[in-house]
């Protein structure tokens, strides 16, 4: 694969537990296998366990994993929070308050280093608040970021992801493409959700994940499209 300029994506999904951080670190496996420098931001992590280092996230350790720049744990996820719920009220819980300019300052340090392929990985869905006034999505907005949305392939789905997308878009930022995550092995028809996903969505599909939870991000890699992710996004 040609080496690529630098570039940097925000992944989100139509919901929490849909897969963002299995997509993230899958595409990160990929441009690692490419050859291409790697680097992750999970700005807010919810639900992180204290280890001898500090409170850590099992979502963003993985992301560490693929990571070729030598990132700290604290660049990776700059926020940590112990509860597993809404990431404004774990802050809120912690007497702490979270800030959107914060979160960008946290996530231009690692555009900064400049990786040939940036994943961030946002919280839950698209509009999920991180205090009265602001939204996470207020991040890719304020970086300019193109958004990989991550589709759950569960009942609802379909009315999720077109809300999803409308609402990427409406915010003005590119949607560079989207992935189908199987979340079950008998989701009834299937096919035929997915089918209609890649009728009604604005953007390129770029992969199905199957339903296998012992699957790493190395085997899922080979499943997504890389190159034509990073030709045509902007």
């Amino acid at each position: 694969m040609e080496r690529a300029r630098p570039r940097a994506f925000f992944v989100t999904g139509t919901d929490t537990e849909v897969g963002k951080t299995r997509v993230a670190a899958s595409l990160l496996a990929a441009a690692r296998n490419a050859g291409l420098s790697t680097a992750a931001l999970k700005p807010v992590a919810s639900g992180c366990d204290m280890h001898e280092a500090g409170l850590r996230n099992e979502d963003a350790l993985l992301l560490a994993q693929y990571c070729t720049l030598p990132l700290s744990y604290e660049q990776i996820n700059p926020v940590a929070l112990r509860q597993a719920i809404a990431p404004h009220l774990a802050a809120a819980s912690e007497g702490r308050t979270l800030q959107l300019d914060r979160l960008v300052g946290f996530a231009r340090g690692v555009l900064m280093q400049r990786a040939d392929v940036t994943v961030v990985e946002g919280a839950g869905g698209w509009r999920v608040p991180l205090n009265s006034r602001e939204f996470l999505s207020g991040l890719p907005a304020a970086l300019n970021m193109p958004v990989i949305l991550v589709v759950g392939l569960k009942l609802g789905c379909i009315n999720h992801a077109i809300l999803t997308a409308e609402a990427i878009l409406r915010d003005g930022l590119p949607l560079a493409g989207w992935v189908a995550n199987h979340l079950s092995a008998d989701m009834p028809a299937a096919h035929d959700n997915l089918a209609t996903l890649l009728d009604v969505l604005p953007a390129p599909c770029l992969g199905e994940l199957p339903w296998a939870p012992a699957e790493s991000p190395d085997d899922c890699a080979s499943q997504l499209d890389l190159g034509q992710l990073l030709a045509t996004s902007v």
